[in-house]
């Protein structure tokens, strides 16, 4: 938690948040509040842990820069991959994508380091007013501004230029703001988000009061599983993967509109993914839990350190990480285990107590026991016809 961004003190209270709930659910924790560059390095060389668990916002931390440290150390960390959050992070790109993938979003321009002033009213032409003004890499909604006018699109674009050399201008639609909430791939329901300001920004996020929220969203049936199946296709897109939140404007009318992808959401208490998981039936320290549970290497770098699960006859050994230093013997004829019935799923999704042979018919989706690495190499996941590639 923490980092060098903009939205260090908002990543200190979500990491705040989640320590406090793992410890609660007996997890060996280890709060790593990072700086900048050679000291966040220095930083992960010195903790010693078998998970990362990123409760970071913004620039160096969100947009695959930790990421790749920590594919270097070998390090499982929750969230998407480097890429996966390079591409959600840079909103450019990401819009660049949703066309790519017939993904609705709202029209833009960028004006960049290449552009002044003077290139300002020839470069807007006849874009139209209002319009929303962005860093192109930022997020908390820092350096957002509505403009309705040349004059006032100018000022916005002096303050976002203070958080990126690259600023977004975005066509303002009259819409709801709605934000859904997926976890490892399933949409768990959507949020609505109501500023009473009428631009959801930064003092809109954080000033208690100042925006109103309707949870689930209020649109009908068959709109809302519209919405969903659009932030579905939007995380896709990006190849996201762990715990994600998608932005989407909803029109009066029949449109819907994508906005962005967030790889790392805000995780304190009042933020917006655990209201949405709460409706869905986890409590905050159980999505924590849930979140953790899903770190993993995307490149196929060797584990810094490895523990792993010994499967016997008639019982399974489960190593508990971050839960306790000793092996957990799980015996198939005890009351704990007939009580989990026969898929006792360990943390890693494919150990069984009632035998060594892993049943790869079924993704399960909470899991009972908790271990890592299995002796079995993973089944690789089933292709999508849907998804490219």
């Amino acid at each position: 938690m923490g980092g060098s961004s903009a939205e260090r003190e908002i990543s200190i209270r979500s990491g705040e948040a989640v320590v406090n709930a793992l410890r609660g659910l007996g997890y060996d924790v280890t709060a790593v509040l990072l700086g900048s560059g050679s000291e966040a390095l220095a930083a992960f060389n010195q903790a010693e842990f078998d998970v990362a668990f990123l409760a970071l916002h913004g620039r160096l931390g969100e947009d695959g820069c930790v990421q790749g440290v920590l594919e270097l150390l070998g390090i499982p960390y929750t969230g998407s991959s480097v890429l996966a959050s390079a591409l959600a992070m840079d909103k450019l790109k990401a819009k660049e994508l949703f066309r790519l993938h017939n993904v609705p979003t709202p029209p833009y321009y960028v004006f960049g380091s290449e552009h002044c002033a003077a290139d300002l009213e020839e470069l807007h032409g006849a874009f139209g007013f209002p319009v929303i003004v962005k860093p192109r890499r930022e997020g908390s909604s820092l350096g957002v501004a509505r403009a309705d006018n040349v004059s006032e699109l100018s000022r916005a674009i002096q303050a976002a230029l203070v958080y990126d050399a690259s600023v977004l201008i975005e066509r303002f639609i009259e819409a709801k703001e709605v934000a859904v909430g997926i976890l490892d791939g399933r949409v768990l329901g959507a949020i609505e988000i109501a500023p009473r300001s009428g631009v959801y920004d930064f003092q809109a996020k954080y000033t208690p009061g100042m925006t109103d929220y309707f949870m689930p969203a209020r649109l009908p049936a068959a709109r809302y599983r519209t919405v969903l199946n659009l932030a579905e296709r939007a995380a896709r897109a990006l190849d996201t993967s762990g715990a994600v939140r998608v932005d989407v404007l909803v029109t009066e009318g029949q449109n819907e509109y994508v906005l962005e992808v967030n790889t790392l959401p805000g995780m304190t208490e009042t933020s917006l993914l655990p209201k949405i998981a709460g409706a869905a039936g986890f409590g905050f320290a159980e999505l924590c839990e849930a979140i953790v549970e899903r770190a993993t290497l995307y490149t196929g770098t060797p584990r810094r350190t490895v523990t792993r699960e010994i499967a016997r006859r008639g019982s399974c050994t489960c190593t508990l990480r971050g839960r306790s230093s000793q092996p957990r013997q799980w015996d198939r004829d005890s009351d704990e285990a007939r009580s989990l019935g026969p898929h006792a799923w360990t943390r890693a999704g494919h150990c069984r107590g009632e035998s060594r042979i892993p049943d790869t018919s079924c993704r399960p989706w909470r899991s009972s026991a908790r271990a890592v690495d299995p002796p079995w190499p993973r089944p690789e996941p089933k292709s999508d016809p849907g998804h490219r590639q």
